[in-house]
């Protein structure tokens, strides 16, 4: 992989150079956390009764609870824990205008607003994993100036699909490569390289056999140009015979769950071997079902505030949940996803580097924010526990993303980028949604409000 070297709070990186997005509190300003539950995302059980303080924009000292508390803001947290804020590193930006995908909607504006929303649910850093408009450089420059708040973004540009094939979504021209040859393929990854992507994607799915598939060549090619530019590549993937080709030719993620059959120790001996990262990303192929199965989902403030008056409309009615269970397609999804869950937990009992992805914001039911929550809730009901499912969205990212000495754990002189909620989620992986309070890089974030 390509090397990352961190200096305070700006990094270097083969991509270029990035700092926090959020601006730090008022110089000198110190703001302490007391008697706090410390989740500190390493998977280490959690620390009780902790003193966290905060020192403009970095974490100064975690400590058992003391009488005597340095200057500034208390902070009484008693019953509450704080961990570290999550790291998303599969997700969209502007692809999703209401209840559909518009190839129109990839505009600054709607943009800005879906990093606004993910940060105000603990979402403080996302890959924006493929289909960017060029656009998405301005607003990272605006974050790395200090000048724009929402979660820190990185870019895997426009990505690399496949003429006729996958991404079957919606885009502009300039929100996709298609390269039809190797040497098309790597000009593309060269012109990704000279925007300072720090990722570039390819997309390798044949959708059962119903779109023409990219073929190794090409992805060989892309591998190999984005190493020598010293740039990672994420695969999208769901067959294991496509998988275990890709880990062979070096690609560095897979950015979804195997889902045709069971992972086999090949792939995971391979993955161990090499130091791939897999991305689950359960909520995919639950998206397609969650809210007609569960429509308790849709009844909580926390989905409500994340989605318009017409979705979740939509999402609440008798036709939506007509609609899911007639589609002869639902079957399937269903399958691919007991699969997902299944080679989740092979994969982490392996050994494997199991990160954390959703897919948000690819497709309408796929919500910024909210799906980053309930894919913690699907990890554990696939068999993780709650702490080992937040070092994945916590630690485990931050490694795949290069930041780790900035962010991703609870550690006297990192980023203070802090989600405070009520109750325990290492009990209860659910209460990550009880947010209470936010710092991204010390500066406070209003969360989503969980009243109505």
């Amino acid at each position: 992989m390509p090397a990352v070297s961190v200096v305070l709070l700006t990094i270097t990186t083969g991509a270029g150079v990035f700092s926090a997005s959020a601006q730090p509190s008022t110089a000198g300003s110190v703001i302490t956390i007391t008697h706090v539950r410390v989740i500190d995302g390493t998977g280490q059980p959690p620390l009780e009764d902790q003193d966290v303080t905060i020192a403009g924009s970095r974490i100064r000292s975690v400590r058992p609870a003391a009488a005597d508390k340095p200057a500034g803001q208390i902070v009484d947290s008693s019953g509450k824990t704080l961990l570290p804020g999550l790291i998303n590193a599969h997700g969209h930006l502007a692809l999703v205008d209401g209840t559909g995908n518009s190839a129109g909607y990839y505009t600054e504006p709607h943009v800005i607003a879906e990093l606004r929303q993910y940060e105000r649910y603990g979402v403080l850093t996302m890959l924006s994993l493929g289909l960017n408009r060029d656009l998405v450089y301005q607003v990272r420059a605006q974050q790395r100036a200090g000048t724009l708040d929402g979660t820190t973004v990185f870019s895997a540009d426009r990505g690399i699909g496949v003429p006729g094939g996958a991404p079957a979504l919606p885009h502009q021209p300039d929100q996709l490569y298609q390269p039809r040859t190797p040497q098309e393929a790597r000009e593309a990854v060269d012109a990704a390289a000279d925007r300072h992507a720090e990722f570039v994607k390819v997309w390798v799915d044949d959708a059962h056999g119903t779109l023409p598939k990219m073929s190794p060549d090409v992805y060989r090619a892309v591998i190999d140009e984005a190493h020598k530019r010293r740039i990672q590549v994420a695969a999208h993937v769901y067959a294991l015979a496509d998988a275990k080709q890709l880990v062979a030719d070096g690609v560095d993620v897979l950015a979804h769950s195997v889902r045709d059959s069971q992972v086999d120790a090949q792939l995971l001996d391979a993955m161990k071997r090499r130091g791939t990262y897999y991305l689950p990303t359960l909520t995919v192929d639950a998206s397609f079902f969650d809210f007609a199965d569960h429509p308790e989902l849709l009844h909580t403030p926390f989905f409500q505030h994340a989605v318009s008056a017409d979705t979740l409309a939509y999402f609440s009615s008798a036709a939506y949940r007509s609609k899911v269970a007639d589609d002869p397609s639902t079957a399937q999804h269903r399958h691919d996803f007991a699969q997902a869950a299944m080679n989740l937990k092979l994969a982490y009992d392996a050994g494997v580097k199991v990160g954390f992805g959703t897919d948000s914001g690819a497709m309408p039911s796929r919500v910024p924010g909210f799906a980053e929550h309930r894919e913690l809730q699907l990890m554990v009901d696939a068999g993780l526990t709650p702490l080992q499912a937040i070092s994945c969205a916590t630690r485990t990212n931050a490694a795949l993303l290069g930041i780790s000495a900035h962010t991703g754990t609870i550690i006297p002189g990192k980023q203070a980028d802090l989600l405070l909620v009520d109750g325990n989620p290492a009990i209860s992986i659910s209460d990550t949604e009880k947010i209470v309070a936010i710092w991204h890089a010390g500066k406070s974030v209003t969360p989503v409000t969980t009243s109505r």
